[in-house]
């Protein structure tokens, strides 16, 4: 008798669709949330609202994520109705409310000592931002839409060139990461932050800084691994280029921050340590973003 496949194969490609499908909305739940993340009026206002409030924002959320995804939502795979554009829908809202109760336990304004209504009504508000991203991540933020003509073809007649490919990676993280932090590095928030953050708390955020980035330019889908391999810069690599854009995006939160005196050369180098890196991770992002772009 013939003997049958195993199914692991299957099993594998469906869990690798899955999981680059994942992490695709929730790439684009951070580029789309973190900058409402690094807002005290939000924090303040979650902290206050009642149960019946949260239900209705969550309600309106929803509604806003269905209609976007009825027209294209965050996975590659057809929606053949009502029925499946709902479900999606839940997934999105889903993954942008636990995207947003992580940072927020990272940035430390959900710890053990928060009472339960604070920490729901701090994770809606912050949640609806990262759904929306979410559901707008592969309409907006993928490497197909954005490509025009024959790729195959442009990567063709592309000459590397390693000095202008790692000056290109190096502009193109800096100026998303000035896009997305410049209006937060003069705020309250990045003091406040900073000064609540242990040295494990610190690396903890570096930690998810780098994480993240990896996961929006490598594995998210938004741009081919392999027109990312053709680049033939000095740091060429997912990660030797992670962290070198890491430290762009950190030298960069530095700049910012001197720009605005939030900080100046006469203070400590652990002050420096401590509000650069609070602000390197949606600096981080927005050099994550940027280099999507390239």
């Amino acid at each position: 008798m013939p003997q049958k496949r195993p199914p692991s194969k299957k099993k594998t490609d469906a869990w690798s669709k899955e999981r680059k499908e994942l992490i695709s909305g929730a790439s684009g739940g951070f580029l789309f949330g973190i900058p409402m993340l690094y807002t005290m009026e939000v924090w303040f206002i979650g902290s206050h609202v009642r149960p019946p409030v949260l239900l209705d924002i969550l309600i309106v959320t929803y509604t806003v994520v269905f209609l976007l995804n009825r027209v294209e939502g965050f996975r590659n795979s057809g929606r053949d109705g009502v029925l499946d554009a709902a479900a999606e829908s839940v997934e999105a809202l889903a993954i942008g409310l636990v995207c947003a109760a992580i940072m927020l336990v990272i940035l430390q304004q959900i710890t053990l000592e928060t009472s339960l209504d604070e920490g729901i009504g701090k994770i809606v508000f912050e949640g609806v931002p990262f759904a929306l991203g979410v559901a707008l991540s592969r309409s907006i933020l993928s490497g197909d839409r954005w490509s025009s003509g024959n790729p195959s073809a442009s990567n063709k007649n592309k000459q590397p060139n390693l000095w202008k490919d790692t000056l290109t990676d190096m502009s193109a993280t800096s100026i998303g990461a000035i896009i997305i932090a410049f209006n937060i590095a003069p705020t309250d928030e990045v003091l406040l932050l900073a000064a609540a953050a242990s040295p494990l708390w610190l690396l903890a955020i570096i930690v998810v800084s780098l994480l993240v980035s990896y996961g929006i330019v490598f594995a998210s889908g938004f741009t081919s691994q392999q027109k990312r391999q053709q680049q033939q810069g000095l740091f060429q690599g997912p990660l030797s280029e992670t962290i070198f854009s890491y430290l762009i995006s950190i030298l960069a939160s530095a700049l910012m921050l001197w720009f605005f005196q939030q900080l100046s050369w006469n203070d400590p180098w652990d002050l420096w340590l401590r509000y650069t890196v609070i602000l390197g991770l949606p600096a981080t992002i927005g050099g994550a973003a940027g280099r999507l772009a390239v």
